[in-house]
């Protein structure tokens, strides 16, 4: 089987084009956008990203980052737990902004949560970021007050792992978070697009490599919006190596609190590093206490510009600064080379990349959940 046969690697390769191809078609929707917006936002307005799986991943990592751009109060919120305890997360009378994220759209929970956080709040407006233009969330006409954001038909991933859906999913968040300097916003995706291509050329053999080394688990760290990538990445490799490979993934501060007594000598560290110089800190002291107390099997290092080198056996660094590129651009680029290395972990383990799961547990959609009204 070779690796450029295989859908998974089309779909993460084709990302960098693709972002740039994003970024020009949310130009031509601006002003649509732009109105719906104005329109449905008010100063208190609550806004909650929401998805499930990877697409709930997106929303961890945009949240915070969008809170901070906008001024507006956001949180991500699962639709596994929007289904089941809607209450809980959906308030009844605040003005709020739902924001669905979904690959094909037709996960039982998507339109679910939707509904119901509609019967909630019947007066909350959805803005729907979707790579299926057929599925039912794009098409449901339930769902009142709602702008439906169609990402580009490349973008919907045909194997199983999500891959090109999650970085566009995120960076359309991105996108609309700077919406009134969108077109400034250009020179932050081209940078981020060559940049990672720069890194599948420079660090491809480098992963390959890691992969064909033997570990009983993955342990992925990141801090702030970098968390939800950790929460994201560790998925990514799970499902890739149909879970013959058990990952974990926390903060850095948090891993502290005892989730640390998983590493051992036969633990993959990824450390997915901050380009904020203050958050660094906490981070690379965290490193450091591990190299001191514990040994595990392989350190990998994922930074702007990595320093203490010799903190790590190996680094994949992008040569980029904050002051070049915003730092929510870091979380689509680290995660690239993450899924270029799940994809060679996958064939270290036989297996076939684009359908890992031998058993059928997995599915591209959900299936088996049962929706009650």
């Amino acid at each position: 089987m070779k690796i450029e046969d295989l859908d998974v690697f089309r779909e993460m390769v084709q990302q960098p084009a693709l972002w740039e191809k994003i970024h020009k078609e949310m130009l031509a929707v601006k002003g649509e956008l732009s109105d719906f917006l104005n329109t449905n936002l008010k100063p208190d307005s609550e806004i909650v990203f929401t998805g499930a799986g990877s697409s709930f991943f997106v929303g961890e990592m945009v949240a915070g980052y969008f809170q901070e751009k906008t001024g507006y109060t956001t949180k991500a919120v699962s639709t596994t737990e929007i289904v089941t305890y809607p209450a809980h997360y959906i308030s009844k009378s605040n003005s709020t902004l739902l924001v669905s994220l979904a690959r094909s759209g037709n996960s039982p929970e998507s339109v679910a949560a939707a509904k119901s956080a509609q019967r909630l709040n019947p007066n909350m407006a959805h803005l729907i970021i979707t790579c299926n233009k057929d599925g039912e969330l794009a098409n449901c006409e339930s769902l009142k007050n709602r702008f439906v954001y169609l990402l580009p038909e490349e973008a919907n991933d045909k194997a199983l792992a999500m891959t090109s859906s999650v970085t566009s999913m995120a960076l359309v968040v991105l996108l609309i978070a700077n919406l009134n300097s969108l077109s400034e916003q250009k020179t932050h995706v081209a940078k981020a697009a060559d940049l990672v291509n720069q890194v599948l050329t420079k660090y491809g053999n480098l992963l390959a490599g890691i992969a064909l080394k033997e570990f009983e688990r993955v342990v992925f760290l990141g801090s702030g919006p970098f968390y939800g990538l950790a929460h994201e990445a560790h998925l990514k490799v799970q499902e890739m190596t149909d879970g013959q490979l058990i990952c974990k993934f926390d903060s850095f501060l948090g891993f502290r609190h005892g989730p640390k007594a998983v590493v051992n000598n036969n633990t993959l560290m990824v450390y997915f590093h901050s380009p904020v110089a203050q958050v660094r800190k906490y981070e690379t002291d965290l490193v450091s206490s591990i190299n001191k107390e514990q040994t595990p099997a392989f350190k990998l290092g994922l930074c702007d510009t990595c320093e203490n080198e010799n903190n790590y056996d190996a680094v994949i660094e992008f040569g980029s600064s904050k002051t070049e590129l915003d730092e929510a651009f870091y979380m689509l680029m680290y995660l690239v080379p993450i899924q270029l290395f799940s994809i060679y972990k996958s064939l270290n383990y036989d297996l076939n990349p684009d359908t890992p799961s031998k058993s059928g547990a997995i599915h591209r959609v959900v299936q088996g959940v049962k929706i009650y009204e």
